[in-house]
């Protein structure tokens, strides 16, 4: 049976394609991983792999452990493995990015340039730390997982990744001298 939803069962389907796991298993997993460009919550993880089993598409495994709470553990069913399939083959559906740095620096001028300019450091600084965390990422994947046939794909959103912080890093100094001749011209005026 087919799920409608947006991307969120498909994502769990992928995840799970991976290995069995349970809920908590994959927003761990999601935070190494996926989390860099696709997240989901606890809120949004454990409803869906609800629908996903009954529609079929994972099983649901309990693991019974003498003195902690049960385990449940998620895996494929073939009809899932088609449904993911599936999805994978159909167009991409282009989103428009929120970014709330943009949306504030469009209407900076109602602040000083410096009010835009710490903003505009904190993205640096984020990006500069997300670099050094795509190349940790990507040693460790060569590393422990050279045989995985996922690799090269794995590698690929790294690279993505990579590219993105850096050109936001390009356009960060671009902004800064922006912001310094706005910063320059509101002195000569006063």
């Amino acid at each position: 049976m087919k799920i409608e939803g947006g991307a969120t069962p498909n994502a769990l389907l992928g995840l799970l394609s991976l290995r069995p796991m349970s809920g908590y298993d994959i927003r761990q997993l999601i935070q190494r991983s996926t989390g860099h460009f696709w997240n989901e919550s606890y809120g949004q993880i454990y409803p869906g792999l609800k629908r996903l089993a009954a529609a079929g598409l994972i099983e649901k495994k309990t693991e019974r452990n003498k003195g902690k709470p049960d385990r449940h553990l998620y895996s494929l069913t073939g009809e899932g493995r088609e449904q993911l399939r599936d999805w994978l083959k159909l167009p991409i559906a282009e989103e428009v990015a929120r970014n709330e740095l943009l949306l504030k620096l469009f209407f900076g001028s109602h602040v000083s340039p410096d009010v835009n300019r710490v903003h505009v450091l904190a993205s640096m600084e984020f990006h500069q730390r997300a670099l050094k965390v795509y190349a940790a990422t990507g040693k460790q994947l060569q590393r422990d997982e050279a045989d995985d046939p996922q690799l090269p794909y794995w590698l690929m959103t790294l690279s993505y990744g990579r590219h993105y912080s850096g050109a936001v890093l390009k356009w960060s100094k671009e902004t800064l001298a922006e912001l310094d001749k706005i910063e320059s011209r509101e002195k000569r005026r006063k």
